[in-house]
């Protein structure tokens, strides 16, 4: 009985579902970790097919291309030298969509290649034209295949998002997607890991993303993927902010997409906040990378949750070196509470720290505004 509740639960919550980001890690695309499973691709592409058939929009974000482009260039495991796996990436990118057009084409599917660094959501204007972009596409019902530009980031290839797993959350929230479905080689959550633990179990139903959640992650197991349970609860925690739902399931469960789609209890699903974020323009902001950070004292943090707008007053200290318009971190305690949209640059907001707000101008030369940061331009987080 507990488990049919379940499953009338999640048809429910499935009920509308207009939107979906299917995230699909490298060791389901790698067959044997030797060669790309074309039959696996199918099946997706073949559910994928279903789903727009019903009116839904679908949106893959895939991983593999270090794996596939580490098979093309014989390399039989996986190197921890950068260069190498950019090589590797570079070399596999064209050969993965390939495979995914392909699979695709066989249903009448179009396709669209789009590849993303972290930049695209730091800047603003970047995210609104990818945003744009992928509806766009999705209005001539094509299938956006989005992957991590590993042959061209500055960081440590799969240091930003793990396996595309943060990626796909990043995704999902941005595009205001109802379901991410992550698919990998695992059931779902366990309370340890069941690879050392046989007595560990599945966690069917996750309402929030607590501390004691996040202590379930665990370290990549898989040889070239890299994603591990971590990566997976930390793209649970910003779908969850961002009013969608995630589902971990295992991709060898036939017909797994559709059956999670269609109310089954399969893998671990996580709830999101009834509340969703505002606007897209507050989820840009709480998901974006900080240019740096304002250090406030007690009485400003407390007017900012009571959402007021940031005085000089309250601003104590100032890191980094950012311009009028960027992203900042905003800090209380040692611990940052929020993120926003300055007003003034860095060196403006170190002359008028601590003042009144009638003496911005007499400082300046000039006054934007009255806050440093108004409160529309402000996020706070968790």
């Amino acid at each position: 009985m507990q488990n049919q509740q379940k499953i009338m639960d999640r048809k429910e919550l499935f009920a509308n579902l207009s939107r979906i980001v299917i995230k699909v890690g490298t060791t389901s695309i790698m067959m044997n970790e030797s060669a790309v499973d074309t039959a696996f691709l199918d099946k997706v592409a073949e559910q994928t097919a279903e789903l727009m058939t019903e009116g839904k929009e679908v949106i893959i974000v895939t991983s593999g291309a270090i794996g596939v482009g580490l098979n093309i260039l014989g390399i039989p495991t996986k190197p921890r030298e950068f260069p190498i796996r950019q090589a590797a990436a570079a070399v596999g990118q064209g050969e993965l969509m390939r495979y995914w057009n392909e699979a695709l084409r066989k249903y009448g599917i179009k396709s669209a290649q789009i590849l993303l660094s972290y930049d695209f959501y730091s800047d603003r204007v970047k995210y609104l034209n990818l945003r744009n972009s992928i509806t766009t596409l999705l209005g001539y019902g094509v299938v956006p295949i989005i992957n991590e530009n590993d042959s061209t980031c500055t960081n440590e290839v799969d240091a930003i998002f793990g396996d595309n797993d943060r990626l796909s959350a990043m995704v999902a929230s941005k595009i205001e997607a109802d379901l991410l479905i992550l698919l990998s080689d695992i059931d779902g959550l366990y309370d340890k890991n069941p690879k050392l633990h046989p007595d560990a179990q599945l966690l069917p139903f996750v309402e929030e993303v607590t501390p004691e959640i996040e202590k379930y992650g665990g370290d990549p197991t898989s040889t070239k993927g890299v994603g591990g349970m971590r990566t997976k609860i930390i793209a649970a925690k910003i779908a969850e902010k961002s009013g969608c739902r995630m589902v971990i399931a295992n991709s060898h469960i036939d017909r797994v997409i559709s059956k999670v789609v269609g109310g089954e209890d399969i893998g671990t699903l996580f709830n999101a906040k009834s509340e969703n974020m505002e606007n897209n323009r507050n989820r840009w902001v709480l998901f974006s990378r900080p240019a740096g950070t304002i250090v406030v004292d007690r009485g400003a943090m407390n007017a900012l949750m009571r959402t007021s707008g940031l005085l000089p007053k309250g601003i104590v200290a100032v890191s980094g070196d950012f311009e009028r318009g960027d992203i900042i971190s905003i800090e209380c305690g040692g611990a940052i509470f929020a993120k926003g949209i300055t007003d003034y640059d860095a060196g403006e907001i170190r002359q008028i720290m601590g003042v009144h707000t009638d003496d911005i101008e007499k400082i300046l030369g000039h006054k934007n505004y009255d806050n440093v940061i108004r409160k529309e331009n402000l996020a706070l987080l968790d």
